[in-house]
């Protein structure tokens, strides 16, 4: 398989490992009630923050367990005249790529730069990804190649699924300069290339499917394919019609053998043309489970393009100029419909270029629409986190607009987060982030496992994970020993056990009697 080569790889590619965890610090909560300092208890969350820490600072709880990615990153144009740049020259990616690439990043191009701070984002985003769900990215055609090339090198060349084309100009611009820019490109990586879309029953695609001769069977549609998709030299043989035409077979060679293309003339699901030039296949509506999605939108919805995304963005925000923030943005209509292609009503939708907050919006109406819980994580590093992405979210739960345009509220809920200090400082834990925080970090980088059992007869146990305990023997202040005192406070039984304190009084071989594997907890060794 080609692998992509730039200036700056080899101190990117595996960066992922080297980012710090950091706490997400929960700012205040919001629902149909307003803002409130508690917390709801909302699992839907808005952060604000560099998404590369973020993603990181996720994995805890979230690694393998998001359904849906939709990312609309920079397009990388050279476009510098709006706030959310275009071109990588963001100071915040300048500073992360002076401090990971060194100075050899003063010498990169556009698209090195690009590359450099999409890698990492990349590969954490596959981590996060559930084993069943799936990743849109919204590219054009300046990064679309090279996007594809680092996608198939990290989600896997049988993961890649479709590169979507999406008509999003209702209008051709007759005044450019070479071609009238009309569509993106959406790649689309599954998680395991078995993954499949959910079949919809798209009204846009149903009307195609009519009953002009009465058949009892109900609307049918005529155009599926007759031919084999490989080549099969035995199904290469020629039909005679009852005019006598000969129908030649296609290149590579009928479906289905003689036999079988005669019983499915019987049954009427396969036909001649009128002018017995060909054979036809015909498919009932009533007998699909649904349609197999199109890779060309063109036809989603009327209002699913770019011109309709800045009147919704207008009609929402009246007092501010958001369109001078986001020139390209996408409708809620275009990102509710791959919700409802990759999605269940329980599922998680992830975001980490989260801009204008709009897949927040289409997560809040598609629940709206069939009663869903599904929640959404929206990440924003631009300092209109909270006044535009978060602020959004706000007016759509609550309703917009006026008069016979007021757009009736969603209803939901979300939590609105900064990120917080690192886990971890030179090595040593930071206690300072709390024993709760450290807990669930430690317990989640053995077992990769979300959930930390509390046991008030064992303040110290973690939980039970393929037959092995874990116990974390921490106390802020003390130094704490592994020894035959501890071991007679453990109630759980397992077959084996993993014991983090400060020191060990337990022998090798006592270790090994007791099937105890000890780690030393990374605490500042100046305090012990």
């Amino acid at each position: 398989m080609p692998i992509l080569q730039w200036i700056g790889k080899e101190k990117v590619v595996n960066h992922h490992l080297k980012v710090p965890y950091h706490v997400l610090e929960r700012k205040y909560s919001y629902d149909e009630k307003g803002q409130q300092e508690e917390d709801n208890g909302s699992e839907n969350m808005i952060i604000h923050g560099d998404n590369l820490l973020a993603l990181k600072s996720l994995l805890p709880k979230y690694e393998g367990k998001v359904k849906c990615i939709y990312i609309d990153p920079p397009y990388n144009t050279g476009n510098e005249g709006w706030v959310y740049n275009d071109n990588v020259n963001d100071p915040q990616i300048k500073k992360w790529l002076g401090e990971v690439v060194g100075k050899e990043g003063e010498d990169l191009s556009r698209h090195d730069k690009w590359l450099c701070m999409m890698y990492p984002r990349l590969r954490l985003l596959q981590k996060l990804l559930a084993d069943d769900g799936a990743i849109f990215i919204s590219i054009d055609d300046n990064e679309q190649a090279y996007l594809k090339l680092i996608c198939d090198e990290i989600f896997g060349k049988t993961c890649f699924k479709a590169d979507v084309i999406w008509r999003s100009s209702d209008n051709s611009n007759n005044n450019a300069e070479v071609f009238s820019e009309d569509y993106n490109h959406t790649l689309v990586y599954s998680k395991k290339s078995g993954w499949r879309p959910n079949k919809l029953n798209d009204e846009s695609k149903r009307k195609h499917f009519k009953n002009p001769d009465n058949d009892p069977r109900g609307p049918w549609f005529d155009g599926n394919p007759v031919n084999n998709p490989g080549w099969r030299p035995n199904l290469q043989f020629d039909i005679i019609a009852p005019n006598g035409n000969i129908i030649h077979h296609p290149q590579n060679g009928w479906r289905w053998s003689m036999e079988t293309i005669k019983a499915k003339m019987k049954t009427g699901e396969i036909r001649f043309s009128d002018d017995q030039t060909r054979i036809i296949r015909r498919t009932y509506l009533n007998e699909m489970e649904g349609l197999t999605p199109s890779n060309l939108w063109i036809d989603l919805d009327k209002t699913a393009h770019t011109r309709r995304a800045k009147y919704d963005l207008k009609k929402i925000f009246p007092e501010v100029k958001v369109t001078d923030l986001f020139s390209t943005p996408k409708p809620s209509e275009l990102i509710k419909y791959i919700i409802q292609l990759v999605t269940k009503p329980n599922d998680i939708i992830l975001d980490s270029f989260a801009g204008s907050g709009t897949t927040a919006h289409a997560v809040l109406k598609q629940n709206q629409e069939d009663g869903g819980h599904r929640k959404f994580i929206l990440i924003e590093m631009m300092d209109y986190a909270d006044s535009i992405t978060a602020e959004r979210v706000k007016r759509v739960i609550q309703g917009y607009g006026e008069g016979k345009k007021a757009v009736p509220g969603t209803g939901g809920d979300f939590s609105y987060y900064e990120l917080g200090a690192p886990l971890m400082k030179d090595g040593f834990l930071n206690e300072s982030v709390g024993e709760d925080v450290i807990r669930q970090y430690v317990y989640f980088m053995d077992t990769k496992e979300n959930q930390v059992t509390e046991k008030a007869d064992e303040p110290y146990f973690l939980g039970k994970h393929l037959e092995t305990a874990y116990y974390f023997y921490y106390k802020k202040e003390e130094t704490t020993v592994l020894s035959y005192d501890f071991l007679a406070t453990v109630k759980t039984k397992a077959e084996a056990y993993v014991m983090y304190a400060d020191q060990c009084l337990l022998s090798g071989t006592e270790l090994m009697k007791y099937h105890i594997t000890f780690k030393k907890i990374p605490r500042d060794i100046a305090r012990l």
